[in-house]
C-alpha cells in the first residue's frame, strides 16, 4: 500500500556531506528521513522558497523535457529500502499508459518540487516500516 507523504523540512549542512529531507505522512504523524546530497537538498530548498534560477538547472531540464516530449508526471514513488539505500520511480503518464522510471529518491522529490502544485510524494508502506 502507497501512504501519500510530503516535504515536511531540509536540514542543509555547510560542513556535512549529507543533507537530510523529512517527509510527513499527509493524513498521519509518521515521518520518513532521508539522507540527500547537498546539490538535491539546494534544488528541493530553491524551488520551496519560490526562487527561480535565470536559466534551467538539471531538475528544471528533466521536468521540461518530459513535458516537452508529451508526458505528464504523475507522482513519484519511494519503493524500496534496501542495505540503507532507498530506491524511488518517477510515474510518467504518457499515451494513455504510465512509464515508471527509476530515480534516486533525492532526485525524485526534487523533481516533485519543480511543479506547482508539487507533486504527490508516495513512499510504500514497507519502506515506512523498515525505516523506524
Amino acid at each position: 500500500m502507497l501512504v501519500e507523504m510530503e516535504l515536511a523540512r531540509i536540514i542543509i549542512s555547510e560542513i556535512n556531506d549529507q543533507q537530510v529531507v523529512f517527509l510527513r505522512e499527509v493524513n498521519g504523524e509518521r515521518t520518513l528521513p532521508i539522507l540527500i546530497g547537498i546539490f538535491e537538498a539546494t534544488s528541493i530548498d530553491r524551488r520551496v522558497q519560490g526562487l527561480e534560477p535565470p536559466r534551467p538547472l538539471t531538475h528544471d531540464l528533466l521536468k521540461n523535457v518530459i513535458l516537452e516530449l508529451g508526458g505528464e508526471v504523475q507522482d513519484v514513488v519511494i519503493t524500496n529500502l534496501k542495505d540503507h539505500t532507498y530506491f524511488a520511480v518517477i510515474r510518467i503518464k504518457k499515451a494513455g499508459e504510465v512509464v515508471e522510471i527509476d530515480s534516486r529518491p533525492s532526485d525524485a522529490i526534487a523533481l516533485a518540487t519543480h511543479f506547482n502544485p508539487h507533486l504527490p510524494i508516495l513512499v510504500d508502506e514497507d519502506v515506512i516500516a523498515a525505516s523506524i
